[in-house]
């Protein structure tokens, strides 16, 4: 059984072939380039980059593998949440592909895809817990079965990975800012006293903003060195994740945690989050970094849970920007 999988949500365009015995082949465009002169990412661009892009994406996937495409057996695609118009891109062409060779469209939840990027290299016993961290999205989910999602938690405004997008702003260092600041944090030292925003609020809620604001309290004194000021930050940061997830841990007494995001790329978090395994006495899944960033191999896996589940989407089905992954995990299992 092999899939096409299909990833447009924000501003890598993706797709990947993927069969029950692992990946046949994956392309991501990121369009980081682009993007990097307005130190974010820009919705209208973001659209326009992926409907260029995304047929000779299809062209060379297939150069690559050799595969004829009407060879698959479904369609995976990311359905929520994201950017619009770059998820009416990726959901417009699953469709296309699926009406030319008669094959069934499935829906994936882009964080349910996060998650599961840890199951294209090993499995994971259920329950687990599920931090997912990104440029979008910092949350903390209980994963009871495929499907069965339970939100504990997550950022009340700046993602992590915006968080990191927004800081490197402040210090000068281009875009993205995670790899930029993991980098340049190894050469300082976290020496600076910087908030550890809601860690004293006993529930599983996080916040980011104020931590981002002390940044630039701190930039304009001009009194500290950039690398000291990224390893202070990235710290602290970190810190709050750790916390979080040590009480998610006591409270749900789950003995597995998956941590996936492109955020769980970050060097300080993997070494911190697998001394926590140590202490907790709990497995921990981290993917490998090709699979942390957006991309397809992720949709396509999560897809080929949901189609041994026969579930299918109508061709007429349309992107949404936010629908909740518990919401989602009720609507489509």
């Amino acid at each position: 059984m092999v899939t096409l999988g299909v990833e447009t949500s924000c501003d890598e365009t993706s797709l990947a072939l993927y069969s029950e015995e692992g990946v046949i082949g994956q392309v991501v465009l990121s369009q980081a380039q682009v993007h990097a002169p307005f130190g974010g990412v820009v919705p209208e661009l973001s659209a326009r980059e992926h409907t260029r892009n995304i047929i000779p994406l299809l062209e060379r996937l297939l150069s690559q593998t050799g595969f004829d495409l009407s060879k698959i057996d479904f369609v995976s695609f990311t359905l929520t949440p994201g950017l619009i118009m770059s998820l009416v891109v990726g959901v417009a062409f699953a469709k296309a592909v699926a009406f030319l060779y008669n094959k069934p469209l499935v829906p994936v939840h882009h964080l349910e895809g996060h998650i599961y990027s840890v199951f294209v290299e090993t499995k994971v016993d259920y329950p687990f817990l599920a931090l997912v961290v990104s440029g979008g999205h910092t949350d903390l989910y209980l994963v009871e079965d495929f499907g069965k999602y339970i939100f504990l938690g997550g950022t009340l405004d700046d993602a992590v990975g915006e968080s990191y997008d927004k800081v490197a702003r402040l210090l000068g260092l281009g875009y993205p800012g995670g790899p930029i600041i993991d980098k340049l944090a190894r050469t300082g030292e976290p020496i600076i006293s910087l908030p550890r925003p809601m860690l004293d609020d006993e529930s599983f809620n996080m916040s980011f903003s104020g931590l981002k604001t002390a940044v630039k309290n701190l930039v304009k004194t001009g009194s500290y060195r950039k690398e000291d000021i990224a390893a202070s930050f990235q710290k602290a940061v970190v810190d709050v994740l750790e916390e979080k997830t040590k009480r998610a841990i006591r409270h749900t007494g789950v003995k597995n945690l998956v941590v996936a995001g492109g955020v769980s790329a970050n060097s300080e978090l993997r070494e911190r989050f697998r001394k926590l395994s140590e202490e907790m006495k709990v497995k921990l899944y981290i993917p490998s970094l090709y699979l942390c960033t957006d991309n397809a191999v992720m949709i396509a896996r999560a897809g080929m849970e949901r189609y041994k589940r026969g579930v299918v989407a109508p061709l007429d089905v349309n992107p949404e920007p936010n629908i909740p992954l518990e919401v989602f995990g009720r609507q489509w299992t």
